[in-house]
């Protein structure tokens, strides 16, 4: 397990931090494939629309949440890394920001960002489905 560290303080797990549309930086997390399609549909059956952004890249078969500028200073989900972007060219646009990728859910066409609580969850429900699922082979 990756986590980027700040000296930023870390929310608790009932609040998130929010991201406005004058927002320009956010940050990604990064998880394999099959987890993330999975945490994919755990989010959009839920009750209300909660994922943002999401990036394919094929070559590294992974998949990359956008979320919350701040949010990998207390990102500790293992399987997983969060990169604080810092503005570092992560924008919001309809262009994937990486060769090789391309957005599985495309900026304009989800929310701003995936709440990073909402997605803690649904990365722990996708993992104990795999899990589950692999065990029964």
């Amino acid at each position: 397990m990756e986590t980027s560290q700040s000296n930023d303080p870390c929310m608790s797990s009932g609040t998130s931090p929010s991201m406005t549309a004058g927002d320009t930086a956010c940050d990604l997390v990064t998880v394999p494939a099959r987890q993330g399609l999975e945490a994919v549909d755990i989010l959009r059956r839920g009750a209300a629309e909660a994922v943002g952004p999401v990036l394919h890249d094929d070559g590294c078969d992974t998949l990359g949440f956008l979320v919350p500028a701040g949010t990998a200073a207390c990102w500790d989900v293992p399987g997983s890394t969060c990169t604080e972007t810092d503005g570092r060219g992560l924008r919001l646009n309809p262009e994937p920001p990486v060769e090789g990728s391309d957005w599985l859910l495309p900026p304009g066409e989800a929310d701003l960002a995936t709440d990073p609580v909402v997605l803690r969850r649904a990365l722990g429900e996708a993992a104990r489905l795999i899990e589950a699922a692999d065990s029964r082979r």
